[in-house]
């Protein structure tokens, strides 16, 4: 049985996946809902054929679904990184303000380069009034070979991003050949022990 780590099941941001996730969740001793929604244009106009205004209130109120089934929340707007800014910080304060614990940041596409990412992650922090009331993490993809430099430019911005960083790093180590040796050689040398 697990019993030391929390269990997550993911959900698209609608009541059904929701609802099925906590339902796969009741066995859990600690349960977490990671539910998400595109909010790059491309994404809204393309794959949800959503309108800005209602990509933002099904994420406000998937949160608020989530947060009434279960009390540990994670939010991702899918494609974060390449949404508008403005948008982003308006999404991601309502997720909070309906109860989303933890804020995870996806690169979804794989195109972010770790200057930018690492800026990106704290402007948004510094823009959002409530961002201090969860929890922030960072979720890179590979595609240009630049997962771990964008999630460290990330995470070292922010000691809170760093529990979450595991999770990156052993995710990708199905595509980065030695992910968990660097992960194991970096936290002994104490790379990891950043402070904001």
């Amino acid at each position: 049985h697990i019993t030391e780590s929390t269990v997550c099941s993911l959900a698209r941001a609608n009541d059904r996946d929701i609802s099925r996730a906590a339902e796969a969740l009741k066995p859990a001793a600690r349960a977490r809902i990671h539910t998400f929604i595109a909010t790059s244009a491309l994404h809204m106009e393309k794959k949800l054929r959503m309108t800005p205004e209602q990509v933002f209130e099904q994420a406000r109120l998937a949160v608020r679904f989530a947060r009434n089934l279960c009390a540990d929340v994670e939010f991702s707007p899918e494609d974060g990184y390449r949404s508008d800014p403005d948008f982003l910080c308006r999404v991601l304060e309502a997720a909070i303000a309906e109860g989303a614990t933890t804020i995870n940041i996806p690169d979804t596409v794989g195109y972010a380069v770790p200057e930018l990412y690492g800026t990106f992650i704290r402007q948004l922090r510094e823009r959002i009034p409530n961002s201090d009331k969860a929890v922030w993490s960072v979720h890179c993809h590979n595609d240009l070979g630049m997962a771990v430099a964008n999630s460290l430019a990330g995470v070292k911005l922010d000691a809170t991003l760093q529990d979450q960083l595991v999770e990156l790093i052993v995710g990708i180590a199905n595509i980065v050949g030695g992910a968990i040796a660097w992960y194991g050689r970096a936290k002994a040398e104490g790379a990891l022990s950043w402070t904001p």
